[in-house]
C-alpha cells in the first residue's frame, strides 16, 4: 500500500463510506450509508477519508461541540488495516477537532480490540471510564480521552 493520505468528505459520499463501514466491522456494528449521510449533515460533524493512491481504504468521523470532540467511528478496511491507515486518519482527526476549538477528544473502544487500543494508547489516549457489556459481542466500552494541542496533536506530557 502507499502512503496513506487524508481528506475531508462529505454526506455525499455516504455510499463509498457505508461500504467502507460494512467492510470494517460485524454485521452487528455495520452503520448504513443513511445513517452516516444523516449524521455529517449535523452541525459540527465531519468526516475524514483515507486512500492509498486513489483507492479508498478507510474514514474517520468525529463531531465537535464546544471544546469538546468525539470520535464518532474509525473503520479501515480489514486488507488496509496496519499500514498506517488508522493512525493518519487518527492524527488528522485531532487536528480537525483542535482547529474547531476543542481542547480534548474522547472516543470508546471494545476492551477486547487490541489493535485499536494500542494505536489510541500510541496518540497518547488515557482511560477516562468504562460501560460495562456496551457492544453487541457483550465487551465493555472503554471510554478513552486525548488532550489535544491548539496544532491538533496530544500536548507533550
Amino acid at each position: 500500500m502507499n502512503a496513506p493520505a487524508v481528506a475531508p468528505i462529505g454526506p455525499e459520499a455516504a455510499a463509498l463510506l457505508g461500504a467502507l463501514h460494512a467492510a470494517a466491522f460485524p454485521p452487528a456494528d455495520r452503520w448504513t450509508a443513511h445513517a452516516i449521510g444523516l449524521l455529517l449533515l449535523l452541525p459540527g460533524h465531519f468526516a475524514l477519508l483515507g486512500t492509498a493512491g486513489a483507492e479508498p481504504v478507510g474514514f474517520a468521523m468525529g463531531r465537535v461541540a464546544a471544546e469538546e470532540a468525539e470520535v464518532l467511528t474509525l473503520a479501515i478496511r480489514p486488507d488496509a488495516q496496519r499500514a498506517g491507515h488508522g493512525a493518519a486518519l487518527m492524527r488528522a482527526l485531532m487536528a480537525q477537532a483542535a482547529g474547531r476549538g476543542a481542547r480534548d477528544l474522547f472516543l470508546e473502544v471494545s476492551s477486547e480490540n487490541r489493535a485499536a487500543r494500542a494505536l489510541y494508547a500510541g496518540l497518547g489516549a488515557t482511560e477516562a471510564g468504562r460501560r460495562r457489556r456496551y457492544y453487541p459481542d457483550g465487551s465493555d466500552a472503554l471510554v478513552l480521552r486525548l488532550p489535544l494541542s491548539p496544532c491538533g496533536a496530544a500536548p507533550a506530557a
